[in-house]
């Protein structure tokens, strides 16, 4: 093979004018003679010609020119598909860009020359040995037979130029029939086989008249010039440019019209192959028109063989067992179900293997489930007997617990009433929650302003006041000291100024949202001090307070003080007379001509190894003097109420409670240190719990080692005893690490 490259100009090269379809090369305008050898046929054939003309598939080419254009000299029939093709119907569109041909082979010295030959030795002459040059695909290629009279009787063009003629070659073999004189004489002699090498043109993309082209290589109507790529040929054996030597030239001297000659029918060996356009990108998929052998000659060849096809044919699909055949050159055995569970097996247990030690690793790099204590023991203790009866006052209402165990129950109609200075009880709590104080620290200073000075005086009008002198400060320590012991009403309302910017109103909105976080769902406060009788609450609802505040230690160590001194060394009484009698720890006594006498009380009994907190209140106590009757009736409360709790015996030491689970299926039994009692009453139900105590429960211990904690009750009263395991604790092994599900 070899590789030629078109010029974009061949005048420029030295070589001929491109053909109307600008794909090969033609013969030199005024050299010779032999110009009229370069025009490509007679009018007469451009008339059949023309009539068959077709325009590009792309939509550039020109449109085919009416019949009375056709006979005009110099209109050539090169828009004409080549191979015949243009008179079949269903045939495929040529695609003007690009254009595949198979040139035949050399049939040396079997043409003579036609006497037309002129200097000009481009493309569409022929010397006396009849070898034609290659000729373009946009309008037909043009054959020259070397029969001696005129060269390239097929063109149909008159250019000066002696531009390459588009011959009929291949429309005389798609059914036109030669209007010439000249006829083709077959080639005598040819007796060896076609080459059928392949050449690639780059058709131009549109012409406005067909087969015509101007001066400088352009279409002719249309200015646009012609696409001469690169083209690449394969060089025929036994055929070289001399042949077409001397011989041929100057028989001609002027480019006139050349006799056209006979035309003779081709024979098959002359024949080229059928062109077979490629197919343009937006071009529909059209399938091939079918040849039939039994077509007349003009019909294109036999069908190329398969290393030839230009078209890209689809294979059929294959199964990949017999693409596995063929790739192999093996042919598949035949399907069995046993070969097919067999090919199975082998393609899936890699990947089921692969997939079992992924999940393996998995499972065995997964943190081990925490271990939980899980109770066996009777989760509830009931102390036999009937329910006790207290000393509940006459008059008002009372609400007696134990905080931890429960109820000890309740006296009169639970309903709202003035408490007087047990208000006081919320204001501390307030304080204490939005301001910590430790247990024995003194706490922020106080600025004591001019109201809380002027306030000092109430005290005449019978107010519970401290004496405080403008200017000074006064720790946060004698401030509730001052407020609970000495319930002073100044100091309350001067406590709500300093918590709240100045607004004793703001003050007391966060007294009653506390409230409503405790559950007091029928207490009101108007003011600090409870000196207002719109301030009110139930024994239930101070109860509730009760327990709450006396979480605060220094509270606790506050309110269970029959007496404190101020800064200035003046001591004061604790209101409350039952501190520190009978085991009373405070809270705080109200006493109010409306209220009448009121008192939040709190005691403690030891019991069976514990302290228990009792928290009552007693309140509408009117009988005088009220502040004696109210606590001489708390009083006889507290202690029935000390009197009825008890302790039974409900685990002995070394009793299985339980046992640890470490979350996958393992069980290590626990059992109590200690004897575990119970503290309550008569007809009380008291709960156990096995706990952790917040530590959590280790994966492994040594038989004996503390894991936890069993409690009955709850509160500052609640009874704990440690617990062991019985038997060694383990991790899970790796089995049950392995089968794990969770």
């Amino acid at each position: 093979m070899a590789l030629y490259e078109a010029p974009r100009d061949e005048a420029e090269a030295g070589g001929g004018k491109p053909s109307p379809n600008g794909d090969g090369p033609a013969a030199k305008a005024g050299e010779t003679a032999g110009g009229a050898a370069g025009e490509a046929g007679t009018a007469e054939e451009a008339d059949g010609g023309a009539g068959d003309a077709e325009t590009a598939e792309d939509g550039a080419g020109a449109e085919a020119e009416e019949p009375e254009e056709a006979g005009k000299p110099g209109s050539a029939d090169g828009d004409a598909p080549v191979g015949g093709d243009s008179g079949e119907p269903g045939a495929e569109p040529v695609d003007r860009a690009t254009a595949v041909f198979r040139v035949p082979e050399d049939k040396a010295g079997s043409r003579t020359g036609t006497g037309g030959g002129g200097e000009d030795g481009g493309a569409g002459k022929t010397g006396e040995d009849g070898e034609a040059e290659a000729e373009p695909d946009g309008g037909g290629t043009s054959r020259d037979t070397g029969t001696g009279t005129d060269a390239d009787a097929d063109t149909g063009t008159d250019d000066v130029d002696g531009t390459a003629g588009t011959g009929d070659a291949e429309k005389t073999r798609g059914g036109a029939e030669p209007d010439g004189d000249g006829a083709e004489a077959e080639e005598s002699g040819a007796g060896g086989p076609v080459d059928q090498a392949t050449a690639v043109f780059r058709a131009p993309g549109s012409r406005t008249e067909a087969g015509k082209t101007d001066e400088d290589g352009e279409d002719a109507g249309t200015g646009r010039p012609v696409d001469q790529p690169t083209a690449m040929f394969r060089v025929r054996p036994g055929s070289t440019p001399e042949e077409a030597g001397p011989k041929d030239r100057g028989k001609t001297g002027a480019p006139e019209k050349a006799e056209e000659p006979e035309k003779a029918e081709e024979s098959e060996v002359e024949r080229t192959s059928r062109f077979v356009p490629l197919r343009s990108a937006d071009a529909p998929r059209v399938p091939p028109a079918a040849v039939s052998p039994e077509q007349p000659p003009h019909t294109p060849g036999p069908e190329l063989p398969e290393a030839e096809r230009t078209k890209q044919q689809p294979l059929p699909p294959h199964k990949p067992l017999e693409l596995l055949a063929e790739l192999t050159n093996k042919p598949a055995p035949p399907e069995t179900p046993l070969r097919v569970a067999l090919r199975r097996i082998k393609i899936w247990s890699p990947l089921v293997l692969l997939l079992v030690i992924v999940l393996a690793v998995a499972q065995l790099m997964r943190p081990l489930p925490a271990p939980e204590l899980v109770l066996t023991a009777s989760a509830t203790h009931t102390f036999e007997g009937d329910r006790p009866a207290l000393d509940w006052p006459s008059e008002g209402q009372a609400v007696l617990e134990v905080e931890g165990l429960g109820s000890l129950g309740s006296y009169g109609e639970e309903e709202p009433v003035p408490i007087a200075s047990v208000a006081k009880v919320m204001t501390a709590y307030v304080i204490l929650r939005d301001h910590p104080l430790e247990a024995g620290e003194e706490g922020p200073k106080i600025p004591v302003d001019a109201q809380a000075e002027k306030d000092a005086g109430l005290s005449a009008q019978g107010e519970s006041t401290v004496e405080v002198e403008e200017g000074e400060e006064i720790t946060l320590n004698e401030a509730l000291h001052a407020l609970m012991i000495a319930s002073a009403n100044n100091v309350a309302r001067l406590l709500a100024r300093w918590d709240s910017g100045g607004s004793e109103k703001a003050f007391v909105e966060k007294m009653n949202a506390a409230a409503e976080e405790l559950g007091m769902e029928n207490t009101t406060y108007t003011d600090a001090s409870g000196l207002r009788k719109d301030t009110v609450s139930t024994a239930a609802d101070q109860v509730k307070l009760g327990k709450k505040v006396m979480d605060y230690e220094a509270f606790r160590e506050i309110v269970k003080k029959p007496s404190y001194e101020d800064r200035n060394g003046v001591s004061h009484r604790n209101w409350n007379g039952l501190v520190p009698y009978n085991g009373s720890v405070g809270i705080k006594t109200g006493t109010t001509t409306a209220a009448g006498g009121n008192l939040l009380f709190a005691g403690e009994k030891e019991v069976g190894g514990t302290t228990q907190l009792i928290v009552g209140a007693v309140m509408g106590q009117h009988k005088p003097p009220i502040i004696d009757t109210v606590i001489a009736e708390s009083r006889d409360l507290l202690v029935s109420a000390q009197e009825v709790l008890k302790s039974e015996k409900i685990v002995a030491k070394g009793d299985v409670v339980g046992y640890v689970d470490d979350g996958l299926g393992g069980r290590t039994q626990v059992v109590a240190t200690e004897d575990v009692s119970a503290v309550g009453w008569s007809g009380l139900k008291v709960e156990l719990a096995l706990t952790d105590g917040g530590k959590g429960v280790p994966h492994t211990a040594a038989p004996g080692d503390t894991v936890g904690t069993l409690t009955v009750g709850s509160g500052p009263g609640q009874v704990k005893v440690p617990v062991a395991v019985r038997g060694e604790l383990a991790e899970p092994g790796v089995g049950k690490r392995l089968t794990r599900i969770l």
